[in-house]
């Protein structure tokens, strides 16, 4: 079965992207920003992604298109064992596990899309109020199942037409549009009274707030903000052509990534401070601060369904991108179809998505150890099998494949990028043999309290 591959780089970079810009670029990296120093916590933060995210992204990129394979395959070429293609299906697991919950918070996107344009986020007075429709609505299982399998669908009609005509077609339709979604936001809330307010909590440096905390927090952001350590980087990899010139696709990535995360800081903390609402992270800003905000400004109603529009879209590209891997290594190791492959990964992203989905109704005093099925998995993969994933990859590339014949493959393709810049070449070297794994590492420990 031949291989199937993008387009053109613009389809790559676009795909990359719509993985990388997800629910936390929208709830939580404008939040962190904000609480840990402001532009003090950029400066930081764009350190952290050259010294990690970058190199990271580039490993887990050059092992795709080296191996022009799943994750599983092109960690058992380059490992040369077993126990390497045992990591790359590690990685493969992670992000099938990674789809199944998100689908159920993207569910909830999806459903207050349709909430917003039903005009039912256009009435609260209270915070109180649009907290109690959130919990209603959330405590409904055949709400949150119903969502559930409705969006993962959408995902599947996108993956089961390919790589060129659904995964890159998709994503240079859905990726534009959010831009276009998210300048209209910025620059509405940037016309509303109070916006100022907003843009100073976001953009304000005070360098007292870059505590130790702040430092992990920006090293874990630079990690996790590019979908890195769940096999979709090496996948999408494996669709580039061997003559890609890798670090000029990636740079885009690493830097639209981020504009996008600030300009919806930009665009939520204006109408936010606008109403003279406190900002607050995670879930809580989606779907029970904005929904009372939304209620009291002039053109509410049009915002709230462009906002959750951006949102859903965001949801999708970050969805297939975690669901490709999976579908990928069926093709590969096992000779199935696309159809087939496609099938079967949804329905099981599906089928383990929905303890999670009643973790909030039926499910809530399910526990163990005081966790629920949707806290258990979702800590598990993101606190964990995520950094697990890509410490493996750079370990892959930086000592089982040798950091110098990875770096001449890297050079194919790139000759001249690193002949019109030379101390390029060190960098990449250092970075992913050292000090990505180094810093890896770091965000491990300090993720189980022991630093």
């Amino acid at each position: 079965m031949k291989r199937e591959s993008w387009k053109s780089r613009i389809g790559f970079i676009f795909a990359a992207l719509g993985s990388a810009v997800g629910l936390g670029s929208i709830w939580r990296f404008p939040y962190i920003v904000g609480e840990n120093g402001g532009a003090a916590f950029i400066l930081l933060y764009l350190i952290c992604l050259a010294l990690i995210g970058f190199p990271v992204l580039i490993s887990e990129i050059l092992v795709g298109r080296t191996t022009q394979s799943s994750p599983a395959g092109a960690f058992s070429q380059l490992g040369r064992s077993k126990g390497w293609k045992w990591g790359g299906k590690l990685t493969i697991a992670t992000g099938f596990i990674v789809s199944s919950f998100y689908s159920v918070i993207a569910g909830w996107t999806l459903g207050y899309l349709v909430e917003a344009v039903l005009g039912n986020l256009h009435k609260f007075k209270l915070s109180d109020d649009a907290l109690v429709h959130f919990t209603n609505l959330s405590a409904s299982p055949l709400w949150t199942v119903g969502f559930h399998v409705l969006f993962i669908t959408i995902c599947c009609l996108v993956l089961l037409t390919g790589v060129r005509k659904g995964i890159e077609l998709g994503s240079k339709i859905m990726m534009p549009l959010l831009f276009m979604v998210l300048l209209i936001l910025v620059v509405k809330g940037m016309s509303l009274p109070g916006a100022s307010q907003g843009i100073n909590f976001l953009f304000s440096p005070r360098w007292d707030l870059l505590t130790p905390s702040a430092i992990a927090m920006a090293l874990g952001q630079a990690f996790f903000t590019l979908s890195l350590g769940q096999g979709t980087m090496v996948t999408y990899g494996s669709y580039l052509s061997q003559r890609e010139d890798i670090p000029r696709s990636c740079i885009p990535v690493v830097l639209l990534n981020t504009l996008v995360g600030l300009l919806v800081g930009i665009a939520v903390f204006s109408i936010v401070f606008s109403a003279g609402l406190t900002p607050s992270s995670g879930p809580a800003l989606i779907f029970e601060t904005l929904p009372v905000v939304f209620s009291q400004i002039s053109w509410g109603y049009s915002l709230a369904v462009l906002f959750f529009v951006l949102v859903t879209i965001a949801a999708i590209t970050s969805e297939i991108s975690a669901l490709e891997p999976a579908i990928s290594y069926l093709m590969d190791e096992k000779g199935w179809s696309r159809k087939r492959s496609t099938f079967t990964v949804a329905f099981g992203a599906f089928a383990l998505g929905i303890p999670s989905a009643l973790s909030f109704s039926s499910w809530k005093n399910v526990t163990l150890f005081g966790a629920t099925f949707y806290d258990i998995v979702s800590n598990l993969s993101v606190n964990f099998l995520v950094p697990i994933g890509g410490f493996l990859a750079v370990l892959l590339v930086g000592w089982r494949w040798g950091i110098q014949p990875a770096f001449e493959n890297l050079k194919t393709g790139s000759v001249s990028f690193f002949q019109d810049r030379p101390y390029l070449a060190s960098y990449f070297r250092v970075c992913i043999k050292y000090t990505a794994p180094i810093l890896i590492v770091f965000i491990l420990l300090n993720l189980l309290g022991l630093y």
